[in-house]
């Protein structure tokens, strides 16, 4: 496996956990697959407005704003699964290590991790849900009126999406290292 869980492999996982993790994790998928094809429309957007810039004095309206918006929303499209693949910064070194000596302890400090960090996205995410309903209600555009305009709400809500599917994530990482920090757990 190359997945965030791999390190603790042994111990077979109920298979109802099982399920849900594969059915998290497709959708979790999907989400980074979206910010992947964002991450093209960009480049393509950027390169056409340089071209249309350069060669034929006409930029496109409003390539800044959507670039900014957009990398905002590409963010939150592949933080899950940045987390799942365990792609966050990490001191590997330091966990490797407890992992040889002591697994259990390593077991609980990942444990720790996923709970804090739970905690701090739901956090977010309600800090982030006024937003969206501020945005979706008034109709608050990026932009400017008479060259370019566009609404700021679906970036709010891939905010509000990306923060559950890590929240998400980090339950099911939770849940995934109390299940084998249960008695009678293959801890290889």
């Amino acid at each position: 496996m190359s997945d965030f869980s791999s390190h603790h492999a042994g111990g077979a996982l109920p298979r109802w956990f099982r399920a849900l993790r594969r059915a998290v994790d497709l959708v979790t998928g999907g989400l980074n697959v979206a910010g992947t094809l964002l991450i093209l429309a960009l480049m393509v957007l950027v390169n056409a407005d340089v071209i249309g810039r350069g060669a034929f004095s006409a930029p496109i309206s409003g390539v800044p704003e959507m670039v900014s918006m957009s990398i905002v929303a590409i963010v939150f499209l592949q933080i899950a699964q940045t987390f799942r693949r365990g792609r966050m910064t990490r001191a590997e070194a330091l966990l490797n290590t407890l992992d040889r000596a002591a697994p259990r302890l390593r077991l609980g400090l990942d444990l720790l991790f996923a709970i804090a960090a739970a905690t701090l996205v739901w956090v977010l995410f309600s800090a982030s849900l006024p937003l969206f309903e501020k945005a979706w209600v008034r109709g608050t555009y990026e932009g400017t009126v008479g060259d370019f305009t566009a609404p700021v709400w679906p970036v709010k809500l891939i905010i509000l999406v990306g923060c559950a599917a890590l929240w998400v994530q980090l339950v099911l990482s939770a849940c995934e290292t109390l299940l084998r920090l249960m008695p009678g757990k293959d801890r290889t």
